[in-house]
Protein backbone atom coordinates (compact mmCIF):
# COMPACT_ATOMS: atom_id res chain seq x y z
CA UNK A 1 0.00 0.00 0.00
CA UNK A 2 1.19 3.62 -0.89
CA UNK A 3 1.93 6.04 1.66
CA UNK A 4 -0.91 9.05 0.70
CA UNK A 5 1.11 11.71 2.62
CA UNK A 6 3.63 12.55 -0.32
CA UNK A 7 0.46 12.66 -2.82
CA UNK A 8 -1.08 15.46 -0.69
CA UNK A 9 2.01 17.50 -0.02
CA UNK A 10 1.88 17.22 -3.69
CA UNK A 11 -1.15 18.24 -4.70
CA UNK A 12 -0.78 21.21 -1.41
CA UNK A 13 2.13 22.53 -3.35
CA UNK A 14 0.35 22.35 -6.61
CA UNK A 15 -2.92 24.38 -5.45
CA UNK A 16 -0.22 26.68 -3.51
CA UNK A 17 1.59 27.58 -6.72
CA UNK A 18 -1.72 28.43 -8.91
CA UNK A 19 -3.13 31.25 -6.44
CA UNK A 20 -2.52 34.57 -7.19
CA UNK A 21 0.85 35.11 -8.35
CA UNK A 22 2.78 38.71 -7.91
CA UNK A 23 2.85 41.23 -10.27
CA UNK A 24 6.36 42.82 -10.76
CA UNK A 25 5.47 45.13 -8.17
CA UNK A 26 5.31 42.34 -6.20
CA UNK A 27 1.83 42.63 -5.12
CA UNK A 28 -0.65 39.96 -5.97
CA UNK A 29 -2.67 40.99 -9.62
CA UNK A 30 -5.53 42.50 -9.07
CA UNK A 31 -8.66 40.34 -10.16
CA UNK A 32 -10.05 41.95 -13.75
CA UNK A 33 -12.66 44.71 -13.79
CA UNK A 34 -16.20 43.77 -15.21
CA UNK A 35 -17.27 45.91 -18.28
CA UNK A 36 -20.33 48.38 -17.26
CA UNK A 37 -23.64 46.29 -18.97
CA UNK A 38 -26.71 47.81 -19.23
CA UNK A 39 -29.65 45.21 -21.00
CA UNK A 40 -33.57 45.06 -21.55
CA UNK A 41 -36.45 42.88 -22.27
CA UNK A 42 -38.05 43.17 -25.83
CA UNK A 43 -41.68 43.60 -25.87
CA UNK A 44 -44.58 44.48 -27.96
CA UNK A 45 -46.92 46.95 -27.80
CA UNK A 46 -49.72 44.48 -25.79
CA UNK A 47 -46.74 43.15 -23.58
CA UNK A 48 -45.64 40.35 -25.28
CA UNK A 49 -41.67 39.00 -24.95
CA UNK A 50 -40.08 39.76 -27.94
CA UNK A 51 -36.71 39.00 -26.81
CA UNK A 52 -33.80 40.88 -25.16
CA UNK A 53 -31.03 43.75 -25.87
CA UNK A 54 -27.85 43.63 -24.61
CA UNK A 55 -25.40 46.55 -24.53
CA UNK A 56 -21.33 46.44 -22.95
CA UNK A 57 -19.18 48.99 -22.59
CA UNK A 58 -15.23 47.77 -24.39
CA UNK A 59 -12.51 50.35 -25.40
CA UNK A 60 -13.58 50.52 -29.07
CA UNK A 61 -17.31 51.40 -28.43
CA UNK A 62 -20.71 49.90 -27.27
CA UNK A 63 -21.43 46.45 -28.12
CA UNK A 64 -24.92 45.51 -28.89
CA UNK A 65 -26.24 42.59 -29.46
CA UNK A 66 -30.25 42.38 -29.60
CA UNK A 67 -32.18 38.73 -29.73
CA UNK A 68 -35.88 39.22 -31.36
CA UNK A 69 -38.41 36.78 -32.00
CA UNK A 70 -42.31 37.05 -32.64
CA UNK A 71 -41.39 39.66 -35.52
CA UNK A 72 -43.12 39.92 -39.08
CA UNK A 73 -40.25 37.78 -41.70
CA UNK A 74 -38.05 40.53 -43.25
CA UNK A 75 -35.88 43.27 -42.54
CA UNK A 76 -36.36 45.07 -39.58
CA UNK A 77 -34.81 48.27 -38.48
CA UNK A 78 -33.16 48.65 -34.71
CA UNK A 79 -32.37 52.00 -33.28
CA UNK A 80 -31.52 53.06 -29.74
CA UNK A 81 -33.71 56.00 -28.29
CA UNK A 82 -33.08 58.54 -26.46
CA UNK A 83 -35.51 58.17 -23.37
CA UNK A 84 -35.78 54.85 -21.52
CA UNK A 85 -39.12 54.36 -21.58
CA UNK A 86 -41.43 51.79 -23.32
CA UNK A 87 -44.93 53.00 -23.00
CA UNK A 88 -47.48 50.79 -25.12
CA UNK A 89 -48.85 50.12 -27.50
CA UNK A 90 -46.55 52.65 -30.02
CA UNK A 91 -43.55 53.18 -27.90
CA UNK A 92 -43.51 56.88 -28.33
CA UNK A 93 -42.57 57.60 -24.91
CA UNK A 94 -39.00 56.41 -26.36
CA UNK A 95 -38.19 59.83 -28.20
CA UNK A 96 -36.45 59.62 -31.04
CA UNK A 97 -32.85 58.42 -31.77
CA UNK A 98 -29.91 58.43 -29.71
CA UNK A 99 -28.03 61.33 -30.71
CA UNK A 100 -25.93 62.73 -28.33
CA UNK A 101 -23.56 64.48 -31.42
CA UNK A 102 -26.53 65.98 -32.97
CA UNK A 103 -25.93 64.49 -36.80
CA UNK A 104 -28.71 63.27 -38.87
CA UNK A 105 -30.04 60.36 -39.24
CA UNK A 106 -28.51 57.18 -41.52
CA UNK A 107 -25.11 55.77 -42.54
CA UNK A 108 -25.20 57.03 -45.93
CA UNK A 109 -26.15 60.68 -45.34
CA UNK A 110 -22.87 62.65 -45.92
CA UNK A 111 -23.96 64.84 -42.73
CA UNK A 112 -23.27 61.81 -40.68
CA UNK A 113 -26.01 59.61 -38.30
CA UNK A 114 -26.83 59.29 -35.19
CA UNK A 115 -24.90 57.07 -32.48
CA UNK A 116 -28.38 55.12 -32.46
CA UNK A 117 -28.31 54.10 -35.73
CA UNK A 118 -27.88 50.71 -36.30
CA UNK A 119 -27.85 47.97 -39.13
CA UNK A 120 -31.10 46.51 -40.37
CA UNK A 121 -31.93 43.05 -38.66
CA UNK A 122 -33.09 40.18 -40.74
CA UNK A 123 -36.26 38.17 -39.06
CA UNK A 124 -36.47 34.57 -41.15
CA UNK A 125 -39.31 32.52 -41.74
CA UNK A 126 -39.98 31.73 -37.73
CA UNK A 127 -39.73 35.63 -36.96
CA UNK A 128 -36.47 35.05 -35.31
CA UNK A 129 -33.41 37.61 -35.80
CA UNK A 130 -30.00 38.41 -34.00
CA UNK A 131 -28.23 41.56 -34.68
CA UNK A 132 -24.73 42.54 -33.36
CA UNK A 133 -22.94 45.92 -33.67
CA UNK A 134 -20.35 48.37 -32.33
CA UNK A 135 -21.23 52.32 -31.95
CA UNK A 136 -17.96 53.44 -31.51
CA UNK A 137 -17.44 56.30 -28.85
CA UNK A 138 -20.05 55.40 -26.70
CA UNK A 139 -20.12 54.67 -23.38
CA UNK A 140 -22.90 53.11 -20.74
CA UNK A 141 -22.53 56.56 -18.35
CA UNK A 142 -19.83 58.93 -18.21
CA UNK A 143 -17.87 60.97 -20.38
CA UNK A 144 -19.38 63.06 -23.27
CA UNK A 145 -21.49 60.35 -24.98
CA UNK A 146 -23.57 58.40 -21.95
CA UNK A 147 -25.95 55.87 -23.23
CA UNK A 148 -27.31 55.38 -19.57
CA UNK A 149 -28.16 59.63 -18.82
CA UNK A 150 -30.83 61.22 -16.78
CA UNK A 151 -33.68 60.12 -18.64
CA UNK A 152 -31.86 56.59 -20.18
CA UNK A 153 -32.48 54.55 -23.66
CA UNK A 154 -34.30 52.26 -25.24
CA UNK A 155 -33.62 49.51 -28.04
CA UNK A 156 -36.58 49.58 -30.32
CA UNK A 157 -37.17 47.06 -33.61
CA UNK A 158 -39.44 49.08 -36.14
CA UNK A 159 -42.22 47.67 -38.35
CA UNK A 160 -39.73 48.25 -41.79
CA UNK A 161 -36.09 48.28 -43.21
CA UNK A 162 -34.14 51.57 -42.49
CA UNK A 163 -33.40 53.01 -45.70
CA UNK A 164 -30.04 54.61 -44.01
CA UNK A 165 -30.44 58.23 -45.37
CA UNK A 166 -33.98 59.62 -44.53
CA UNK A 167 -34.36 62.24 -41.60
CA UNK A 168 -35.34 61.41 -38.76
CA UNK A 169 -35.66 58.54 -38.70
CA UNK A 170 -35.08 56.04 -41.93
CA UNK A 171 -38.87 55.14 -43.19
CA UNK A 172 -38.66 52.57 -40.87
CA UNK A 173 -42.30 52.41 -39.83
CA UNK A 174 -43.79 51.85 -36.21
CA UNK A 175 -42.26 50.58 -33.40
CA UNK A 176 -43.27 47.28 -32.98
CA UNK A 177 -40.95 45.97 -29.39
CA UNK A 178 -39.06 48.06 -27.49
CA UNK A 179 -36.58 47.56 -24.10
CA UNK A 180 -35.92 49.85 -21.44
CA UNK A 181 -32.15 49.39 -21.19
CA UNK A 182 -31.39 49.27 -17.46
CA UNK A 183 -27.85 49.24 -15.90
CA UNK A 184 -26.19 45.81 -14.29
Amino acid sequence: MTNPAPVALSLLLLSSACAAAPSSSGTAAAAPTTAPVAHGKLLAGDGTPRGEATVTEAADGLHVIVHARGLTPGMHAVHIHTTGVCTPPDFASAGGHWNPTGHKHGKDNPDGMHMGDMPNMIAGADGSGELEYVIPGGTISGGATPLLDVDGAAVMIHAQADDNKSDPAGNAGGRVACAVLSAG
